[in-house]
């Protein structure tokens, strides 16, 4: 993070660096929710939980940056250890707990940026010390204060490191947080789009639900997903309490991706997230139906050159299958 911030201090560097990252002979860009992206690989939330390096991630090539989660006032997470690497599965294990510096901070970071080369957007979920009954004063909060800076908002309904956080995923709660939170973005003058990020431990009806109220409440798209509670391996770190997020999550987010696009019919964007490190793994979630994908712990294990790695790779498949776009790709698989 500290050399990422340092790379965003120089905007000739970091232009530069980004123009030989995105550099590629067929169309990438995408236009999804509300949003025109030069690409479709984003940076999930949960590393630049502050809006600390968001022009230094920029120049590594991501078409949009999503910082947070972010709640309404400060926090410092969970105790520590809380982030565990799982090497063998090319998987991480984090019980982080949202910490971050709070609303203002990050909407006053976001307002210095002097530009943005992508989307970046704002995921925003409530306090720890929170009840459950009052998650949606928080989450209202952090919208008015971050949608007039965000180019989209995320509603985090889905990290299973704050207490009773997933029972927002419940349909009748999730319908009242989200017409809370579109109806405080309204209030605010902003024409944000709202976006919400699910779990992957849902069930195919569950989703079919979710998706529904997401679209009845306004909202422009849908993240799946968030990590898992499952842990499909056996090793030392198993019995640690936490998210795993990472290659063994690939097939969980991919089929909720699926799931989520066939049930809408294009009446949400869905953006998939969990265990892609390649261009074949950001294929397989566009052809299932993502407009564009985030990665995280891709970028943990493969370094600072993953997203154009991703990008080259893909282009060759794009190619190899007779497209001369991505937006061609995005739910190939459910046409043919």
């Amino acid at each position: 993070m500290q050399v990422l911030k340092l790379l965003g201090r120089s905007s000739r560097l970091s232009r530069w660096k980004r123009g030989r990252a995105t550099r590629t002979s067929i169309d990438l860009s995408i236009r999804a929710a509300g949003l025109d992206l030069a690409n479709p690989v984003g940076l999930a939330a949960g590393l630049d939980k502050n809006a600390e390096a968001v022009m230094g991630l920029f120049a590594l090539g991501f078409g949009a940056v999503e910082v947070g989660t972010v709640t309404s006032r400060a926090q410092p997470g969970n105790p520590k250890p809380r982030l565990f690497r799982i090497r063998k599965e090319r998987a991480l294990l984090n019980r982080m707990g949202f910490n971050n510096v709070g609303a203002a901070e990050v909407a006053a970071r976001l307002a210095r940026l002097a530009s943005r080369p992508g989307a970046v957007g704002v995921n925003i979920g409530k306090g720890r010390d929170t009840p459950i009954e009052q998650a949606v004063e928080d989450y209202v909060h952090c919208a008015e204060v971050l949608a007039p800076v965000a180019d989209y908002l995320v509603v985090n309904a889905s990290s299973p490191n704050t207490p009773g956080l997933r029972q927002l995923q419940e349909p009748e709660r999730l319908a009242t947080l989200l017409a809370a939170v579109r109806a405080a973005v309204d209030r605010v003058g902003a024409s944000t789009p709202l976006l919400l990020k699910i779990g992957p431990d849902l069930a195919p009806n569950a989703i079919d639900e979710i998706v529904e109220v997401a679209i009845a409440a306004g909202a422009q798209g849908l993240i799946a997903t968030n990590t898992t509670t499952h842990r499909p391996f056996s090793h030392r770190l198993s019995s640690e309490q936490g998210g795993l997020s990472g290659a063994p999550l690939r097939r969980m987010a991919t089929e909720a991706v699926r799931r989520a696009y066939s049930r809408s019919r294009g009446r949400l964007s869905v953006v998939g997230v969990g265990g892609i490190f390649s261009g074949a793994d950001a294929y397989e979630k566009i052809r299932a139906g993502s407009s564009w994908v985030q990665i995280y712990t891709g970028l943990v294990y493969q370094g600072p050159s993953v997203v154009s790695d991703i990008l080259r790779e893909l282009e060759v498949l794009l190619r190899r299958d007779g497209f001369t776009s991505v937006r061609e790709a995005v739910g190939a698989e459910q046409k043919s």
